[in-house]
């Protein structure tokens, strides 16, 4: 089981250098053909008995001796004593420090400590040789109280590796590897769960314990779901723990255990746990790892991408995939599930639809959106048995090809280009007419391609929205963008160019007749009225007198609305002073004369 999208074939859980929980639990887990030994050694003279020298040695040594055929995938280093612990050691000369450390409480005047740490690398570089484990420092804590309590002792000191390793040879097994520190007398159960008992040939179980005597042998049974087991000579079945190594034949391991057993009989095909109980009516006995070793069918999925489309301008893509089960030896159940990863952001989740048999795979379909923050070259991750926060759910023979990558890039609209603004004279309230084509066409721009016009961008990006006409186009702001998109296979090409409406001079007639007919009757000031909004007009007689004042909703129609009299009355045939202020930054005032005749 994965505990992450790229986890190796072992799924390795993080620990700080703290004091570990207690209870006997899953640590780690091997799925494959893999299988186990351990060495180790005491650091006891002798057994601990009542009245026993308390000397202990601070280095002891171990053979390890692997076939050419058996490949280390892990190796762990335990270690033990009274107290409150030593976590700095060495390994054949190289320092180790333990990476966890658990405790156990015997009485309030004894207390014993285990270490835990990773020494795989050292395991590897140096391979089939002796190892000396030294600078374990226990003596003194050897005194008072562990030498000589009630008549017996619990002075003790020793180190055992666990190596876990890989054979071409072996059946698929199940490896999970159990860890903490609980101790006995009277009784001690552990359930050991997450296992997958699939085939029972060949199961086996494996402790690491400390401090058990072979002297001591009232009422010590091992349990394995509530069958007595045992593994004579070298471990009677009323005395387990008694100072032996299974894989070394040793029975000189004074006060700890490196022993492993066959429970092929003991448990069942189906089984998801089991359960070991430990009798002691004398020995004191702590349990520190559990192995177990289970014969097991399992699928094995992998994942690959067929094809994919990706849309000019569009950050969706569709893929096309396929989830294989082959070097399988169990179908791949319908739902596992399938996440999607951009630069290792989640952006899609699907699930396989049926079970996919033995040496067969399931096509997908599945359509991503790359967000924004992404960018537009990723890379693009599939992990198959992964729901989307990293987790799995299927137990796998290898759990190191569950994911593909591939490097894909968007297609990306080229930068806009942006033409000159294009003026035109305001033909009333801000408005005038464009020809938009003519407008590309005065920059050079190539329109052999289809070309169309577009008021916002985003309707031009979905291609909606297009404006109909536009060799004959009224704006509708000032300024106002204008955007065309050119087709450019694979993508298309974006401009874009202002148009705006400017006031432009107008046009002033040197006179009118206001006489009714229709015709001239008022001051046409072309190009000023709903253009120039906010002018001011005022016409003067040839005396200098104000006697009209207008607006933009009030042209002269020769009619007097300033003065002491004549009020509303048309002026006399004559020549009269006009001023016009623009209110335009860009237009000085206009003065000028203009002629009135009926």
């Amino acid at each position: 089981m994965r505990l992450s999208k790229f986890a190796i074939v072992v799924f390795v859980l993080a620990f700080s250098l703290s004091s570990f929980a207690q209870n006997i639990e899953l640590f780690q887990q091997f799925n494959g053909r893999y299988d186990y030994t351990a060495i180790g050694n005491t650091l006891n003279i002798v057994e601990n008995q009542a009245f026993t020298p308390c000397d202990i040695l601070t280095s002891s040594s171990s053979n390890l001796s692997l076939n050419s055929n058996q490949n280390v995938v892990a190796a762990y280093i335990y270690w033990a004593g009274p107290g409150t612990g030593d976590f700095d050691i060495e390994v054949n000369g190289i320092p180790v420090t333990a990476d966890r450390t658990f405790n156990h409480t015997l009485d309030e005047l004894r207390v014993f400590f285990a270490a835990f740490a990773d020494i795989t690398s050292i395991i590897q570089n140096q391979g089939n040789t002796t190892y000396t484990v030294s600078e374990i420092d226990l003596s003194d804590v050897m005194a008072f109280p562990y030498c000589v309590v009630s008549g017996s002792g619990t002075n003790f000191g020793g180190w055992a590796i666990t190596v876990i390793y890989e054979d071409f040879n072996l059946p698929l097994n199940q490896l999970n590897v159990y860890d903490g520190l609980q101790g006995v007398p009277e009784t001690l159960t552990i359930v050991l769960d997450n296992l997958n008992v699939l085939d029972n040939e060949g199961a086996k179980i494996g402790f690491v314990a400390w401090e058990g005597d072979s002297g001591l042998a009232v009422n010590e049974q091992l349990s394995i779901n509530g069958n007595v087991i045992g593994n004579p000579p070298l471990n009677p079945i009323n005395n387990a723990f008694n100072g032996t190594n299974s894989f070394t034949g040793s029975s000189d391991l004074f006060n700890m255990d490196i022993d492993v057993y066959d429970i092929q009989n003991n448990i069942n095909i189906g089984d998801t746990s089991a359960t070991i109980t430990l009798t002691s009516g004398q020995d004191f006995v702590m349990i520190n790892n559990v192995i177990t070793v289970l014969n097991s069918q399992l699928p094995d999925a992998t994942i690959l991408v067929n094809d994919y489309d990706i849309f000019c301008g569009d950050r969706t893509i569709d893929l096309e995939f396929t989830v294989f089960n082959t070097n399988s030896t169990d179908f791949l159940p319908a739902n596992t599930s399938v996440a999607f990863y951009a630069d290792n952001t989640l952006v899609g989740l699907t699930a396989t639809q049926n079970d996919v048999p033995i040496n067969d795979f399931e096509n997908g379909t599945v359509s991503l959106f790359i967000p924004e923050s992404i960018g537009d070259s990723f890379t693009l991750t599939l992990v198959v048995d992964d729901d989307g926060f990293g987790n799995s759910a299927i137990t796998e023979i290898i759990e190191t090809n569950n994911s593909f990558e591939i490097n894909l890039d968007l297609l990306i609209i080229p930068p806009i280009e942006t033409l000159p603004q294009t003026l035109s004279c305001d033909k009333a309230f801000n408005s005038a007419t464009f020809d938009l084509v003519d407008i590309l066409n005065s920059n050079n721009i190539n329109m052999s391609n289809n070309v169309r016009f577009f008021e916002t961008l985003a309707d031009l990006e979905m291609n909606s929205n297009e404006i109909l006409i536009p060799e004959n186009y009224s704006n509708t702001s000032n300024p106002q963008t204008i955007y065309a998109r050119i087709e450019n296979p694979p993508c298309y090409n974006v401009y874009a160019f202002d148009i705006l409406v400017e006031n432009c001079p107008p046009h002033i007639p040197d006179g009118f007749s206001p006489n009714g007919d229709h015709t001239n009757d008022w001051f046409n000031i072309q190009g000023l009225y709903n253009i120039f909004e906010r002018h001011e007009l005022k016409i003067y007689n040839r005396y200098g007198t104000l006697i009209f004042e207008g607006n933009n909703d009030n042209p002269w129609y020769g009619l007097i609305n300033r003065g002491l009299n004549n009020h509303g009355k048309l002026v006399p045939v004559g020549t009269y002073f006009y001023i016009i202020n623009f209110n335009d930054p860009n237009y000085q005032s206009e003065v000028g004369w203009v002629y009135v005749n009926y």
